[in-house]
Protein backbone atom coordinates (compact mmCIF):
# COMPACT_ATOMS: atom_id res chain seq x y z
CA UNK A 1 0.00 0.00 0.00
CA UNK A 2 1.51 3.64 -1.12
CA UNK A 3 2.65 5.90 1.84
CA UNK A 4 0.15 8.30 2.66
CA UNK A 5 1.25 11.62 1.33
CA UNK A 6 0.97 14.35 4.24
CA UNK A 7 -0.54 17.53 3.69
CA UNK A 8 2.29 19.75 4.01
CA UNK A 9 0.52 22.85 6.03
CA UNK A 10 1.55 24.34 8.85
CA UNK A 11 -1.56 24.33 10.34
CA UNK A 12 -2.36 22.33 13.40
CA UNK A 13 -5.82 20.76 11.97
CA UNK A 14 -3.90 19.75 8.84
CA UNK A 15 -1.02 17.58 10.74
CA UNK A 16 -4.65 16.22 12.91
CA UNK A 17 -5.70 14.76 9.23
CA UNK A 18 -2.19 13.57 8.67
CA UNK A 19 -2.47 11.48 12.14
CA UNK A 20 -5.85 9.93 11.80
CA UNK A 21 -7.90 11.24 8.57
CA UNK A 22 -7.34 8.31 6.68
CA UNK A 23 -10.19 6.05 6.16
CA UNK A 24 -11.52 4.04 8.71
CA UNK A 25 -8.57 5.75 11.64
CA UNK A 26 -11.55 7.76 13.40
CA UNK A 27 -13.80 4.76 13.73
CA UNK A 28 -11.05 2.43 14.98
CA UNK A 29 -9.97 5.26 18.11
CA UNK A 30 -14.06 5.08 18.25
CA UNK A 31 -13.86 1.58 19.57
CA UNK A 32 -10.59 1.94 21.73
CA UNK A 33 -12.44 4.15 23.53
CA UNK A 34 -13.73 1.68 26.25
CA UNK A 35 -10.77 0.12 26.69
CA UNK A 36 -8.29 -2.39 25.10
CA UNK A 37 -9.64 -4.04 22.32
CA UNK A 38 -8.08 -7.86 20.06
CA UNK A 39 -7.85 -7.62 16.29
CA UNK A 40 -10.70 -9.44 16.02
CA UNK A 41 -13.02 -7.33 18.17
CA UNK A 42 -12.29 -4.53 15.98
CA UNK A 43 -12.68 -6.43 12.70
CA UNK A 44 -16.33 -7.60 14.04
CA UNK A 45 -17.18 -4.02 14.91
CA UNK A 46 -16.00 -2.72 11.68
CA UNK A 47 -17.37 -5.26 9.44
CA UNK A 48 -16.76 -3.26 6.34
CA UNK A 49 -13.27 -2.94 7.15
CA UNK A 50 -10.67 -5.82 5.66
CA UNK A 51 -7.82 -7.32 7.87
CA UNK A 52 -5.40 -5.57 5.45
CA UNK A 53 -6.31 -2.34 5.89
CA UNK A 54 -6.81 -2.62 9.80
CA UNK A 55 -3.76 -4.07 10.55
CA UNK A 56 -2.31 -1.00 8.17
CA UNK A 57 -4.13 1.18 10.33
CA UNK A 58 -3.81 0.04 13.33
CA UNK A 59 0.13 0.78 12.56
CA UNK A 60 -0.03 4.04 11.91
CA UNK A 61 -2.11 4.59 15.06
CA UNK A 62 0.91 3.25 16.50
CA UNK A 63 3.37 5.23 14.78
CA UNK A 64 1.58 8.54 15.49
CA UNK A 65 1.28 7.69 19.31
CA UNK A 66 -2.18 7.65 19.35
CA UNK A 67 -2.18 3.60 19.97
CA UNK A 68 -0.20 1.17 21.47
CA UNK A 69 -0.38 -2.92 21.03
CA UNK A 70 0.47 -4.95 24.39
CA UNK A 71 -0.10 -8.40 26.07
CA UNK A 72 -2.79 -8.91 28.24
CA UNK A 73 -0.94 -10.50 31.40
CA UNK A 74 -2.34 -14.39 31.86
CA UNK A 75 -4.89 -15.90 32.26
CA UNK A 76 -5.90 -14.63 29.12
CA UNK A 77 -2.61 -13.30 27.33
CA UNK A 78 -4.38 -12.19 23.88
CA UNK A 79 -2.54 -9.40 22.31
CA UNK A 80 -4.56 -6.18 22.44
CA UNK A 81 -4.80 -2.37 20.82
CA UNK A 82 -5.55 0.31 23.69
CA UNK A 83 -5.44 4.29 23.22
CA UNK A 84 -2.49 6.12 25.02
CA UNK A 85 -3.27 8.88 27.13
CA UNK A 86 -3.02 11.47 24.59
CA UNK A 87 -4.99 9.42 22.39
CA UNK A 88 -7.97 9.22 24.93
CA UNK A 89 -7.74 12.75 24.64
CA UNK A 90 -9.08 12.26 21.53
CA UNK A 91 -13.06 11.13 23.02
CA UNK A 92 -14.76 14.70 23.96
CA UNK A 93 -13.33 15.45 19.86
CA UNK A 94 -15.25 12.54 18.21
CA UNK A 95 -18.00 13.54 20.82
CA UNK A 96 -18.53 16.78 19.65
CA UNK A 97 -18.34 15.37 16.15
CA UNK A 98 -20.69 12.66 16.35
CA UNK A 99 -23.49 16.05 17.90
CA UNK A 100 -22.47 18.25 14.83
CA UNK A 101 -22.89 15.45 12.41
CA UNK A 102 -26.02 14.14 14.28
CA UNK A 103 -27.74 17.81 12.37
CA UNK A 104 -26.57 16.78 8.75
CA UNK A 105 -30.10 16.38 6.77
CA UNK A 106 -28.36 13.81 5.00
CA UNK A 107 -27.96 11.62 7.57
CA UNK A 108 -29.26 8.02 6.92
CA UNK A 109 -31.36 6.89 9.85
CA UNK A 110 -31.24 3.40 11.01
CA UNK A 111 -27.87 2.41 9.83
CA UNK A 112 -25.86 -0.53 11.75
CA UNK A 113 -23.93 0.55 15.29
CA UNK A 114 -21.23 -1.57 17.10
CA UNK A 115 -21.79 -1.37 21.02
CA UNK A 116 -19.00 0.79 21.78
CA UNK A 117 -20.35 3.72 19.05
CA UNK A 118 -24.10 3.57 20.84
CA UNK A 119 -22.53 3.49 24.09
CA UNK A 120 -20.26 6.80 22.93
CA UNK A 121 -23.47 8.33 21.03
CA UNK A 122 -25.41 8.13 24.91
CA UNK A 123 -22.36 9.72 26.60
CA UNK A 124 -22.97 12.56 23.64
CA UNK A 125 -26.30 12.86 23.53
CA UNK A 126 -27.76 12.56 27.18
CA UNK A 127 -29.91 15.90 28.43
CA UNK A 128 -29.28 16.25 31.81
CA UNK A 129 -32.15 18.44 32.26
CA UNK A 130 -34.68 15.77 31.38
CA UNK A 131 -32.68 13.33 33.61
CA UNK A 132 -33.46 15.59 36.62
CA UNK A 133 -35.16 13.82 39.44
CA UNK A 134 -34.29 10.35 37.93
CA UNK A 135 -32.59 7.41 39.68
CA UNK A 136 -32.35 4.62 37.42
CA UNK A 137 -29.77 1.44 37.71
CA UNK A 138 -29.30 -1.32 34.96
CA UNK A 139 -26.78 -4.06 32.94
CA UNK A 140 -26.96 -3.32 29.72
CA UNK A 141 -24.86 -6.32 27.87
CA UNK A 142 -24.37 -5.31 23.95
CA UNK A 143 -23.12 -8.23 21.72
CA UNK A 144 -21.98 -9.86 24.74
CA UNK A 145 -19.99 -6.33 26.07
CA UNK A 146 -21.03 -5.65 29.57
CA UNK A 147 -21.84 -2.32 30.91
CA UNK A 148 -22.99 -0.81 34.33
CA UNK A 149 -25.62 2.24 33.19
CA UNK A 150 -26.70 5.03 35.76
CA UNK A 151 -28.42 7.98 36.33
CA UNK A 152 -28.35 10.08 39.47
CA UNK A 153 -28.38 13.63 39.87
CA UNK A 154 -28.68 14.60 36.52
CA UNK A 155 -25.49 12.79 35.63
CA UNK A 156 -24.94 9.69 33.17
CA UNK A 157 -22.34 7.02 34.30
CA UNK A 158 -21.35 4.31 32.02
CA UNK A 159 -18.65 1.78 33.37
CA UNK A 160 -18.04 -0.76 30.60
CA UNK A 161 -16.49 -4.04 31.05
CA UNK A 162 -18.52 -4.82 34.42
CA UNK A 163 -22.23 -5.67 35.47
CA UNK A 164 -23.33 -3.96 38.90
CA UNK A 165 -25.55 -6.96 39.40
CA UNK A 166 -28.60 -4.78 38.70
CA UNK A 167 -31.95 -5.49 39.36
CA UNK A 168 -32.70 -4.78 35.67
CA UNK A 169 -30.72 -6.12 33.00
CA UNK A 170 -31.29 -5.29 29.18
CA UNK A 171 -29.73 -7.44 26.84
CA UNK A 172 -29.51 -7.13 22.51
CA UNK A 173 -28.02 -6.03 19.68
CA UNK A 174 -26.52 -2.26 19.45
CA UNK A 175 -29.17 -2.04 16.36
CA UNK A 176 -31.87 -2.87 18.84
CA UNK A 177 -31.09 -0.74 21.73
CA UNK A 178 -30.45 2.34 19.09
CA UNK A 179 -33.67 1.71 17.24
CA UNK A 180 -35.62 2.05 20.88
CA UNK A 181 -33.68 5.15 22.04
CA UNK A 182 -33.59 6.79 18.55
CA UNK A 183 -35.30 5.26 15.71
CA UNK A 184 -38.60 5.56 17.21
CA UNK A 185 -38.36 2.02 18.03
CA UNK A 186 -41.25 0.31 20.65
CA UNK A 187 -40.09 -1.71 23.43
CA UNK A 188 -42.56 -4.00 22.61
CA UNK A 189 -41.62 -4.86 19.13
CA UNK A 190 -37.88 -4.52 20.88
CA UNK A 191 -38.75 -7.12 22.51
CA UNK A 192 -40.18 -9.16 19.83
CA UNK A 193 -37.38 -8.46 17.93
CA UNK A 194 -34.91 -10.32 20.50
CA UNK A 195 -34.31 -7.36 23.12
CA UNK A 196 -34.39 -9.31 26.23
CA UNK A 197 -35.26 -7.58 29.37
CA UNK A 198 -35.03 -9.10 33.14
CA UNK A 199 -36.49 -7.00 35.63
CA UNK A 200 -38.04 -3.07 35.49
CA UNK A 201 -38.73 -2.46 31.29
CA UNK A 202 -40.15 0.90 32.59
CA UNK A 203 -36.57 1.54 33.84
CA UNK A 204 -35.18 0.99 30.22
CA UNK A 205 -38.43 3.13 29.00
CA UNK A 206 -37.29 6.22 30.86
CA UNK A 207 -33.54 6.14 30.19
CA UNK A 208 -34.40 6.01 26.25
CA UNK A 209 -36.43 9.12 26.59
CA UNK A 210 -33.00 11.04 27.49
CA UNK A 211 -31.71 11.21 24.46
CA UNK A 212 -33.11 13.65 22.61
CA UNK A 213 -31.98 14.65 18.59
CA UNK A 214 -30.68 17.90 17.36
CA UNK A 215 -33.01 19.69 14.61
CA UNK A 216 -31.30 19.15 11.23
CA UNK A 217 -29.74 21.71 9.85
CA UNK A 218 -30.57 24.35 7.83
CA UNK A 219 -27.50 25.62 5.46
CA UNK A 220 -29.60 28.28 3.57
CA UNK A 221 -30.71 29.55 6.33
CA UNK A 222 -27.88 30.14 8.83
CA UNK A 223 -25.81 32.95 9.54
CA UNK A 224 -22.55 31.92 7.86
CA UNK A 225 -24.34 30.72 4.36
CA UNK A 226 -23.49 32.77 1.60
CA UNK A 227 -25.23 34.00 -1.39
Amino acid sequence: MPRKKPYDDGCATAHALDLFGERWALLIIRELIPGPQRFSDLKAALPGISSNILTVRLGELERSYIAVRRQLPPPAPAMVYELTEWGAELEPIIKSIGKWAAKSPTMAQGMPMSAASVMLSFRTMFDADRAAGLDLNFDLILDRRAHSVSVSNGELTIEPNQLANAKTTVAGNPDLVAGVVYGGLSLDDAQQAGLAIQGDPAMFEAFARLFPLPAKAEGSKGSNARH
